[in-house]
């Protein structure tokens, strides 16, 4: 539900406010049809995650893994699975992954472990990455946890 001193701020310069992901959103009704025909169409999810761990393994991340979770839980659709040699190299693939896609135009939602390299989960809400350090993926065994998913071939 939209915040009603959002409505407040932006009602007068604007006829459409909304809030989305904690975004906001306006759009002027005289300026509606230009600005609806140049906008830029998402990316597919599925797309998107297969750019992702396309972006792991130009990185050298190793076994990199796609895996398809739709039917399986409404949570998310895809979870990419990669693990680096180190805590730099996980830090670095993690920046990477985030730095590209935010120039095709997918954002992340929310990021943990960026700082600390051992173990890094990127969020973006249709598709979740996680990259690990060997020893913390052979422990938390995600592709186990996961095992009714269908892999996807990257």
């Amino acid at each position: 539900m939209l915040n009603p001193l959002l409505t407040e701020l932006y009602a007068p310069p604007y006829d459409i406010v909304a809030e989305r992901y904690g975004a906001i959103f306006t759009i002027s009704r005289s300026r509606m049809a230009t600005s609806l025909s140049q906008a830029i169409p998402a990316r597919e999810p599925a797309s998107a995650a297969k750019l992702a761990a396309v972006l792991c393994q130009d990185m050298k991340a190793n076994d990199v893994v796609l895996l398809n979770l739709q039917g399986v839980t409404d949570m998310t659709d895809f979870f990419v699975i990669a693990s680096g040699t180190s805590d730099t190299h996980v830090r670095a693939i993690g920046e990477h992954v985030i730095a590209v896609l935010k120039k095709e135009g997918v954002r992340v939602h929310h990021t943990e472990g960026l700082q600390q390299g051992r173990c890094v989960l990127l969020d973006f809400v249709d598709f979740v990455v996680h990259i690990f350090h060997p020893t913390l993926r052979s422990f938390y065994q995600i592709e186990r946890l996961w095992s009714d998913a269908d892999v996807v071939a990257t």
